[in-house]
């Protein structure tokens, strides 16, 4: 508490500050005087063996219980900064080490890419990561991170998992976009693999938040197709190269014609899950 003094009726605190700066050169002038004059011999002895002794040792106690606290102070405050250093560093390494592991699990995914698609080995092909899709649950139209500048152009077809995704619909230098199979406006001209028998695969998102697109104009007189059944892109697709793996067959419906079937099949591709995608640099010949 800070002593109070009385100036013309008003009342005022001394800051401690002032006090204790008072309170130290009053101690210094008595250390000084006491060890250069003889001012404290005989009588005035005893007065400063019991007020001036104590005053000092208590000057020296609180003097050494400052400069104590204060180098407390101040080694926490270099603690503190290192522990905030040590948390900096603590980041950038989480960061760096999520960044190794993304990558790591990338290269291991497009290392899996090249071992699933044996089937189409005699394709050149170039990994590519997907960076941006449009709004959905679905992988039904997204961008890559490889364009023009990396030998990509439109219709090339895309792969993953060694099966069918889709095709590039538009390229700029560093980036194309992808329209998958399920797209609602998608089309693919596929065959049943074990009869060879033809049908139109047909993108549908609704249908395929049960985990199905719709297939259509299968002929198919003596029932040799069954569910189960293996879809490939055919030899007359126009935008598509032979022999990629679309799904399985589903369903199998008549159609009012009598004529011909239609039904449903389960994409071999996960439309939910995807990060890399191959991309086939070839484009389907058309002989006109």
């Amino acid at each position: 508490m800070s002593p109070i003094i009385k100036r013309r009726g008003e009342e005022f605190a001394l800051p401690s500050k002032y006090l204790l700066f008072i309170l130290t050169v009053l101690c210094t002038a008595l250390i000084i005087i006491t060890f250069n004059t003889n001012l404290f011999t005989g009588p005035l002895n005893s007065f400063a063996g019991i007020f001036v002794v104590p005053f000092q040792k208590g000057m020296t106690t609180v003097g050494t219980y400052m400069k104590d606290t204060a180098e407390r102070l101040s080694s926490i405050t270099k603690l503190l900064e290192e522990n905030e250093e040590l948390k900096s560093k603590i980041d950038e390494l989480t960061v760096a080490n999520t960044t190794l592991e993304q990558e790591k699990y990338e290269l291991t995914e497009l290392r899996n890419l090249y071992q699933l698609d044996d089937a189409y080995q005699n394709y050149e092909k170039i990994g590519a990561r997907i960076i941006g899709k449009d709004a959905g649950n679905w992988y039904h139209a997204f961008i890559i991170d490889k364009g023009s500048d990396d030998g990509l152009a439109v219709d090339m077809n895309v792969i993953a998992g060694g099966a069918l995704v889709g095709r590039i619909i538009d390229v700029g230098p560093d980036w194309a976009k992808v329209q998958a199979i399920i797209a609602d406006n998608a089309s693919v001209s596929g065959m049943v693999l074990s009869s060879s028998d033809n049908l139109i695969v047909s993108g549908n998102l609704e249908l395929y938040n049960q985990g199905f697109i719709s297939f259509s104009k299968l002929v198919d007189d003596v029932d040799r197709v069954r569910i189960g059944d293996k879809i490939v892109t055919s030899n007359i697709s126009d935008k598509y190269l032979p022999g990629i793996l679309i799904g399985y067959i589903s369903t199998i419906d008549d159609d009012s014609n009598n004529l011909t079937k239609s039904g449903t099949l389960t994409p071999a591709v996960d439309f939910e899950h995807m990060n890399v995608v191959l991309v086939i640099l070839e484009l389907k010949k058309n002989i006109k």
